[in-house]
């Protein structure tokens, strides 16, 4: 009798099932962080759709790139740039914060020709965490300011964007990335702050400076319009060498049709505007942010 060996595992389906599984972690995060039911239901959907594909996620983001991701069904701008990250990497970032397991300076090295050094120097003097508030740093002015980067330096760094986030919508001629009005960003500022301040948002653990596991970091999801918003304290070296873990206030925003782009608020300590929050890099003595922001504090 000829021997039956077992199937291979369908390794399509594999890397479809690894995807709906994360999806459905991330819509867990969402839904235990009090954020819009509408958005933990699109991650549910996602994932469902993707558990019951039978034709190749990978497949598709090689043959035809990232964008069609965005024209299958359930998936839209921001789950496409996930299930992208997914296949190239193995992990997610936006995971990785719902966590509070985000490491930025490690994030940063990713991108050729940012070593330690660079990627520690971007991040406290910029406030960046994410290649996509890399790539918004590297289009307005902010990233040629650093000393030590030239404009041949960060045409590369634009380059070596370009290609590892190519499933994200590029910026218009003119170099700028679509943002909320500053005067949405202040006011999710506020509402964090006040928030926790009648300690009225869900904590989560983060993993950096905090050896007892202790879930002490609030964060909050919201809404301003059609733009989707999280907010959470900075818990960075520089934050905490500093003293401003109560201070500096991180928000992430995306919507439909856009990539994820990031800023920090802060209370400004010097000059005209001293004791003011302002959005760190774009005070209001210093030029616009993105296409959307004015030079306002608040």
């Amino acid at each position: 009798m000829q021997e039956t060996r077992p199937n291979k595992p369908d390794a399509a389906r594999s890397d479809n099932l690894f995807i709906a599984e994360k999806l459905a972690e991330v819509a867990d995060l969402l839904d235990a962080q009090g954020a819009d039911p509408y958005r933990v239901r699109a991650y549910r959907e996602a994932s469902a759709f993707v558990a019951a594909m039978t034709e190749s996620l990978r497949k598709i983001l090689t043959e035809k790139g990232g964008r069609s991701l965005e024209d299958l069904p359930t998936i839209g701008t921001s789950i496409a740039g996930a299930i992208a990250e997914l296949l190239r990497t193995g992990d997610l970032a936006m995971m990785r914060r719902l966590r509070g397991e985000l490491d930025p300076e490690k994030v940063l090295q990713t991108v050729p020709t940012i070593g330690p050094r660079l990627a520690q120097v971007i991040h406290e003097d910029l406030g960046i965490e994410t290649l996509e508030g890399l790539e918004v740093a590297a289009y307005d002015g902010r990233l040629e300011t650093l000393n030590g980067i030239g404009k041949r330096r960060v045409r590369a760094i634009q380059h070596s964007l370009s290609e590892m986030l190519a499933r994200r919508r590029f910026p218009r001629a003119d170099g700028r990335m679509p943002a909320p009005p500053i005067e949405k960003v202040l006011d999710v500022d506020r509402e964090y702050r006040r928030r926790v301040m009648a300690d009225d948002l869900p904590k989560i653990a983060p993993r950096r400076f905090n050896p007892g596991g202790a879930a002490w970091l609030p964060i909050l999801h919201t809404e301003r319009g059609p733009w989707r918003l999280t907010a959470l304290y900075s818990n960075t070296p520089n934050a905490h060498r500093l003293s401003r873990t109560r201070d500096w206030v991180v928000i992430y925003f995306e919507k439909d049709g856009t990539a994820e782009g990031q800023c920090t608020v802060v209370t400004e300590t010097r000059g005209p505007f001293k004791g003011e929050r302002v959005v760190r890099g774009h005070e209001p003595h210093r030029p616009a942010y993105g296409d959307q922001i004015r030079e306002t504090g608040e």
